[in-house]
């Protein structure tokens, strides 16, 4: 976390803690390499399925802690999804609670000490972002045909006006799953950074008890941080699967 510099100083090395590294030894990371990303994104469909299909199993009247987490979850998306999206959308549901339960869920656990933060890697959250940009445009080109293009074309502008509008609406959906990769990764990136920088400076004697206090601080708001990333990405989803269903302005 902090190593003791030459002249006697600390040296604070925050993005180690996102280094990519083998399982098994080795300074070589090819594609088939089970790596710490790996095993933290099975770990994360692990405690997801745990959650949602063992511990709401029982389906008690009284419910258990487990099924009491997996019903405020469920209810919760699909209140999202029905509120923004619209009823047409809940087929989807299947598909927008995953992905919120996957990246809540790895967020959580990259809060875990010695753990590590799979989705603070855009090469995660940008696989995330594709995936919900071609889905949304298949959806919208399948349900809408051409009539899906009416998205670019803004009919309440004055005519003159429309190509330009075209043009920035054309440029600003495909710059979509770059803001919304980029998004979730910056702020947990930044988030986990500052409080190993906090981390290091506790080896000070002096500043120890603020430190102490200020990785405190830090860490009650990266657990907020970790639900709304999660929270708006997924409300995002929804934003951009309204968009394919009902795609005129």
């Amino acid at each position: 976390m902090a190593d003791e510099a030459h002249g006697g100083g600390i040296q604070i090395h925050p993005m180690d803690q996102f280094v990519v590294k083998p399982l098994f030894g080795g300074d070589t990371v090819h594609w088939y390499t089970p790596t710490n990303v790996t095993l933290w994104m099975a770990l994360t469909v692990l405690v997801v399925v745990l959650l949602l299909v063992v511990g709401s199993r029982g389906r008690a009247i009284i419910p258990s802690r487990g099924q009491s987490i997996a019903e405020l979850a469920y209810g919760f998306v699909y209140k999202m999804v029905e509120d923004v999206a619209g009823k047409d959308a809940l087929k989807f549901f299947p598909y927008i609670m995953t992905l919120f339960m996957f990246i809540v869920t790895a967020n959580m656990l990259g809060l875990l000490p010695m753990s590590f933060t799979t989705t603070s890697h855009v090469a995660v959250t940008a696989v995330l972002a594709l995936a919900v940009f071609i889905t949304v445009t298949v959806v919208g080109f399948v349900k809408n045909g051409t009539k899906f293009l009416e998205l670019f074309w803004v009919k309440s502008a004055p005519l003159p006006l429309r190509p330009v509008l075209a043009i920035i609406e054309l440029i600003s959906y495909f710059v979509r799953p770059v803001s919304h990769s980029i998004r979730l990764a910056g702020n947990l990136m930044a988030g986990h950074a500052v409080i190993k920088v906090f981390a290091g400076f506790a080896a000070i004697l002096a500043v120890a008890p603020f430190s102490i206090l200020a990785i405190t601080a830090m860490y009650g708001l990266e657990l907020l941080v970790a639900f709304v990333q999660a929270y708006v990405f997924t409300i995002l989803t929804c934003v951009y699967l309204k968009d394919a269903l009902h795609p005129s302005h």
